[in-house]
């Protein structure tokens, strides 16, 4: 028996064109009954990348595909990264020899390193009502005469959609330069793509320029609310605050929702009219009858997927409002200047009442994908006996 561990070395988290890099060992195990003739063989090993693409038949019609498999896909001695997996696979990179021809004793183990580049023109790792994408490192294994054994590692996948145009050159600095280091260390013109994508995520997502909106509904105005951006990145707080004192509506009641929308595109609909799933993933409800200001706070998990789009799937996110006003002026109560006894005030038990809703559409980014590993449900390891 051998004994395969693949571990990844920084997390299961990251962001395409990123370099993954993962460790993966051979292992004889040492038992009381290993002998000099107990030495373990595997005739060789390769490891790739791929995404699997699974869809819900109610919900997406995929137009049918040709048998493209080979006529020795059906064979366990042919390595078929995907086999046994639900769905299509959609993007997979060369498979990398790992050894040919590799014999160890008992309890020796040898390590091997795989690299290779998470491919960016593939989809983000995504697993919604209608459509799934899910990423994996698959490393096969076989001994001589045997079938192909096939270890997987899932691991998430960010995409970096939706960033708005830089208002600056290329080759300009995207971050401060460090006066203590060299210039050749310092400099930002040379620094990898990631940490420029990074730096540019982090300008992006860091400027500040509040919106102002009037609530207003059929008889007139119920507050004014303030946002101060509409651009997030995983992980952050979503805030904004209301100010009723220059409404002529009363607000009883208010609550703000953090919503994405999965839309399928035209071309693949199941029916002609097919509604949006829509998600919810946080929410903050408040009263605020005779409340003159309120304010909220919604963080964005760091496990949802940004918004993105694809040929057959549009994700979207946005704050869902709904509010609950009267439609009489309510009095507030009065206390007496000289009032020296405790007056408990009790509200009205009947109010005619409207209710509205309003969405206000937001983007959301990835963030750094080392801090999105700390909440990732993968391990970025795993093992198996051969």
């Amino acid at each position: 028996m051998i004994e395969v561990v693949a571990s990844m070395a920084r997390g299961p988290v990251f962001l395409a064109g990123e370099l993954m890099e993962c460790l993966i060992t051979f292992t004889n195990p040492m038992s009381h009954f290993s002998t000099s003739a107990s030495s373990e063989m595997l005739a060789w090993a390769s490891a790739q990348i791929h995404c699997q693409f699974h869809a819900s038949e109610s919900r997406v019609a995929l137009p049918i595909q040709g048998n493209k498999q080979d006529v020795q896909a059906g064979s366990d001695t042919v390595l078929i990264p995907s086999r046994g997996e639900r769905g299509q696979c959609v993007l997979d990179t060369p498979p990398k020899i790992l050894f040919c021809d590799l014999r160890l004793d008992p309890g020796e183990s040898k390590t091997y390193s795989y690299s290779e580049i998470v491919p960016i023109d593939g989809p983000p790792s995504f697993r919604g009502q209608a459509v799934k994408y899910v990423y994996k490192l698959t490393i096969g294994c076989q001994r001589v005469n045997s079938p192909i054994k096939l270890l997987r590692v899932p691991f998430r996948v960010l995409v970096l959609q939706g960033m708005p145009e830089p208002p600056f050159p290329q080759d300009e600095e995207v971050s401060p330069s460090n006066p203590f280091l060299e210039e050749e260390e310092g400099s930002r013109r040379d620094a990898q793509p990631l940490e420029r994508a990074l730096d540019m995520l982090m300008v992006t997502t860091s400027r500040r320029c509040p919106h102002m909106f009037n609530i207003t509904n059929m008889r007139g105005k119920v507050a004014k609310f303030c946002i101060f951006k509409t651009v997030y990145r995983l992980g952050e707080d979503i805030i904004g605050t209301f100010n009723f004192s220059e409404g002529d509506i009363p607000c009883l009641q208010y609550s703000v929702s953090l919503q994405s929308e999965e839309e399928i595109q035209q071309k693949y609909q199941r029916r002609p009219v097919q509604a949006v799933s829509v998600t919810g993933h946080g929410r903050h409800l408040e009263s605020c009858l005779h409340t003159a200001s309120s304010h909220f706070s919604l963080p964005i998990p760091l496990n949802v997927t940004p918004g993105f789009s694809t040929d057959i799937v549009n994700l979207k996110w946005r704050l869902h409002f709904e509010f609950v006003t009267a439609r009489e002026p309510l009095e507030p109560p009065t206390v007496l200047q000289n009032q020296s006894e405790v007056i408990v005030w009790t509200g009205t038990e009947h109010v005619d009442v409207d209710t509205f809703s309003w969405d206000l559409p937001i983007k959301v980014l990835p963030t750094n994908p080392a801090l999105a590993s700390y909440m990732s449900h993968f391990t970025g390891s795993n093992s198996i006996n051969i």
